[in-house]
């Protein structure tokens, strides 16, 4: 409660309403966002570029080169850096998979189209605004590997606790106990996305060799001060009260658009994007365990209970103990369905195959005995029409590699 009061004291000012007013919102104005975000999905347009195998972001290869296209490239002095190292790039990243924008398909990035499409129809105040948003109100830091409060508006907390670190003649940050704090607090990322969207001005140097992004001082801006005090007081001042987002129906844009639009009446249209369908087909998996995997196919009516206990039976496991099935959405987002018999989540006696918003080449996890945890490797090799299996009532097992291990082979 007392954090509460504490943002609900403030008050916006006439000057920062007028400032608001007088704001032109523009491709490189009031920060590069929406010109370097667009730069990244021409980039992977073009590029269709590989993601790192467990965390799913930018290889190696491809992260100068992006760099190399934004408004202002970082000069690092690392041999090897990750996307992390490039805390703009892992911003936009971010941005781009929870717009639903970019979808991963196997291991390669590719652009949704239709997506894309809504996104081009937008004029560039409705596409700041639209970035601004899915950073707030979608941008889970857990979708690129970051700590973060397990909350879908946790940016905002972030921003608010280092705003109010920072005086009004700014911060110097080389050499002093900030260079460590701003690792955590707002976070390398956001900290990207605060330069990128003009919420902060960041003035940073070449690094030295073996440095990552040095930066020499950090300010404040008018614009920011103004938008982040327009927010706590009109939109994040009950934070109890605030909008959620679901694993599989997350809240549509323009969330922020009543507290925003008076200032910025161009604020007209919103991403649009697409609801899942139920695919049809017969669903071929390739589930592993350890060296030793099954091909199996099912048709897309088959409940997810009794994908699991076909996946039992190909390994001769008997079915006395929990599970559940873990997978990321279109936006990365970690979703689970549970055995039928834990109360928390979606059941996988009520999700069918044909539910999951899965393309070719990717996987889920099925985890079987929470005590002895069998974690199998479930991965989508394609769908193929009905008409491909004629004689598929139910699961049949394609082929089978190496020799299912003993359940109980510590037991006595």
């Amino acid at each position: 409660m007392k954090q509460n009061q504490t943002v609900k004291k403030q008050e916006l000012i006439p000057e920062h309403e007028q400032l608001l007013h007088d704001q032109v919102i523009e491709e490189r104005h009031p920060g590069p966002i929406v010109r370097d975000f667009d730069a990244l999905l021409t980039y992977i347009d073009t590029h269709h570029p590989d993601v790192t195998p467990k965390q799913r972001l930018l290889s190696l290869s491809a992260l100068s080169e992006v760099n190399e296209r934004l408004t202002h490239p970082l000069d690092l002095g690392l041999k090897r850096p990750v996307q992390k190292s490039y805390p703009p790039i892992h911003g936009l990243y971010l941005l781009a998979r929870v717009s639903g924008l970019v979808r991963v398909a196997g291991d390669t990035l590719l652009l949704d189209e239709e997506v894309v499409q809504s996104w081009t129809d937008l004029n560039p105040t409705e596409r700041y605004f639209t970035l601004l948003e899915t950073w707030l109100i979608r941008g889970m830091a857990e979708i690129i590997g970051e700590r973060g409060f397990g909350t879908a508006w946790e940016s905002f907390k972030r921003w608010q606790y280092f705003a109010r670190s920072i005086p009004a003649e700014g911060r110097p940050i080389a050499g002093t106990d900030a260079e460590q704090l701003i690792r955590y607090s707002p976070g390398w990322h956001n900290l990207g996305l605060l330069g990128l969207f003009g919420l902060m001005r960041i003035h940073d140097v070449p690094s030295e060799p073996g440095e990552g992004w040095h930066i020499e001082r950090i300010e404040r801006t008018p614009f920011g001060d103004a938008m982040f005090n327009l927010l706590s007081i009109e939109f994040f001042s009950d934070w109890d009260n605030l909008p959620t987002m679901e694993d599989e129906r997350p809240i549509s844009y323009g969330v922020l658009q009543p507290v925003i639009k008076p200032y910025f009446p161009e604020w007209e249209k919103n991403l649009q994007l697409p609801e899942d369908e139920f695919q049809t087909g017969v669903y071929v998996f390739k589930v592993s365990l350890g060296r030793i995997w099954r091909r199996i196919a099912v048709p897309a009516e088959m409940d997810l209970d009794s994908l699991a206990n076909t996946i039992l039976d190909t390994v001769a496991f008997d079915r006395d103990h929990l599970y559940n099935f873990t997978y990321r959405n279109r936006f990365g987002t970690p979703v689970d369905v549970n055995h039928p018999y834990m109360e928390e989540g979606a059941s996988t006696d009520d999700v069918l195959v044909g539910d999951l918003p899965l393309s070719a080449g990717q996987r889920m996890t099925f985890l079987y005995d929470f005590g002895d945890c069998w974690e199998f490797d479930v991965k989508l090799e394609r769908i193929e029409a009905v008409d491909a299996f004629p004689l598929l009532g139910g699961a049949v097992v394609l082929e089978k590699h190496g020799q299912a291990p003993d359940q109980y082979r510590d037991w006595w």
